[in-house]
């Protein structure tokens, strides 16, 4: 198999459950090994005094499987038969605990119910939803299937109006501390993103952290040789799970493939600063210090007075270390002393940019064609080092950077691979 055909498989292997045929059980989906591997690793991601014991000893987040008796009257019950992936689930494990970092457990088959009649308080969240269903019209949350049980403020349901050709119900996340409800198309799919957020927020060690560093490893060489949107995906990928590379090497492509609006540029770089996980020693690396925190500054002195730039949230953000005033009040001092010029980059491809600068100042056509051909001598200041940022910390490549220049800049070769 080739390298791009391992990395692909690897992706695949990731980020879904076990869907292969030969991972069907007769109930449908084997729920199974991803839910042990998912025991697993929150195990590993808690510290003993704060693991439950009974998980712990059983190695196991679930229960036993409900039966097919128990699923029948259930869905007697209720009045209707629930969606494959939730019934094979229940066949699986008669609920749940620690679906994610905000629900505690997750019903059984003793006590599903409906939203309306056990939490009526959430309907009036309906307002909320930014993108209701076009084929199921009407309040989800009033003919929703309650499925948590102990959540932090915030419920988990069915919606069985909205329906996909599989017989899949969609499903709903709300949390009274966050933004909207959120929609997904199957209960597959909501906890697909429960187990996220269990390695967004406690990075467990294991196989599947493992295998997204790798994912990031290879979408850095695609990046380098070129490959932007095969570079794109695996990255916006590996961030759903938490891999801190993923956030810093994805948002140095999204940089050069966004307008050159100072607004848009300042949101970009923000996703760099202690919102996201980063990697180790990141904030005093030349990445940041000598790329990202010219940029900054460059926004920063742009910006609008409606909204906070980059650098004004730099200087806000949690800085335990003092590493990231350290760079900023270092890079300040620089720029007030005598002669200051901003460095692009190596040598060899510090002097191309100066060289294409000083012929195209005014043509920005011209000046990015130049700057495409200057990609030749660019090396990495650093291994998650992947593109020239610093050129946006230039005014004039900064502001006529448009998608499209960017984009043909990205797709040049370039060392590092």
């Amino acid at each position: 198999m080739s390298k791009k055909g391992q990395y692909l498989t690897t992706i695949s292997a990731c980020t879904q459950p076990n869907l292969s045929a030969a991972g069907r059980s007769v109930h449908g989906m084997n729920w199974r090994p991803w839910l042990e591997l998912w025991s697993e690793e929150w195990i590993a991601g808690r510290d003993p005094d704060e693991s439950d014991p009974e998980v712990v000893r059983q190695r196991w987040l679930g229960y036993a499987p409900a039966t097919e008796a128990d699923i029948a009257a259930v869905e007697q019950r209720l009045g209707l038969r629930l969606p494959p992936s939730y019934r094979s689930f229940l066949l699986t494990t008669d609920g749940w605990r620690h679906a994610g970092e905000f629900v505690q457990k997750m019903r059984d088959t003793t006590n599903l119910g409906w939203l309306r009649d056990l939490e009526p308080a959430w309907e009036s969240w309906a307002d909320l939803i930014t993108e209701p269903p076009v084929d199921a019209p009407g309040n989800p949350f009033g003919r929703g299937l309650l499925i948590s049980l102990h959540a932090d403020v915030g419920v988990l349901f069915l919606d069985p109006a909205d329906r996909d050709e599989n017989g899949e119900w969609a499903a709903y996340s709300v949390f009274s501390w966050g933004s909207f409800p959120r929609r997904y198309p199957s209960f597959t799919a909501l906890m697909e993103s429960e187990y996220q957020s269990l390695h967004r927020i406690r990075q467990p060690a294991g196989k599947t952290r493992d295998n997204w560093d790798l994912v990031a490893e290879q979408a850095r060489c695609d990046a380098l040789s070129g490959d932007v949107d095969t570079a794109m995906a695996a990255l916006e990928k590996a961030q759903h799970f938490g891999r801190p590379r993923a956030t810093v090497l994805q948002t140095q492509l999204q940089m050069f493939l966004s307008t050159s609006s100072p607004y848009d540029a300042s949101r970009i770089l923000s996703r760099v600063l202690p919102l996201a996980p980063v990697p180790e020693g990141f904030f005093t690396g030349p990445l940041f210090t000598d790329e990202f925190v010219p940029c900054m500054f460059l926004q920063h002195a742009h910006k609008e007075p409606w909204y906070a730039s980059a650098l004004d949230r730099a200087q806000m953000v949690d800085d335990p270390g003092g590493e990231i005033k350290r760079a900023i009040d270092g890079h300040r001092a620089r720029v007030e002393r005598p002669g200051y010029q901003l460095s692009y980059g190596n040598r060899a491809f510090d002097a191309a940019v100066r060289k294409a600068l000083a012929q195209y100042h005014s043509d920005p056509a011209a000046l990015w064609h130049a700057l495409e051909a200057a990609m030749a001598h660019w090396q990495p200041r650093t291994p998650d080092h992947i593109a020239p940022v610093a050129l946006l910390a230039d005014p004039v490549p900064a502001y006529s950077l448009t998608p499209e220049r960017g984009r043909a800049l990205l797709s040049q070769p370039r060392s590092g691979r």
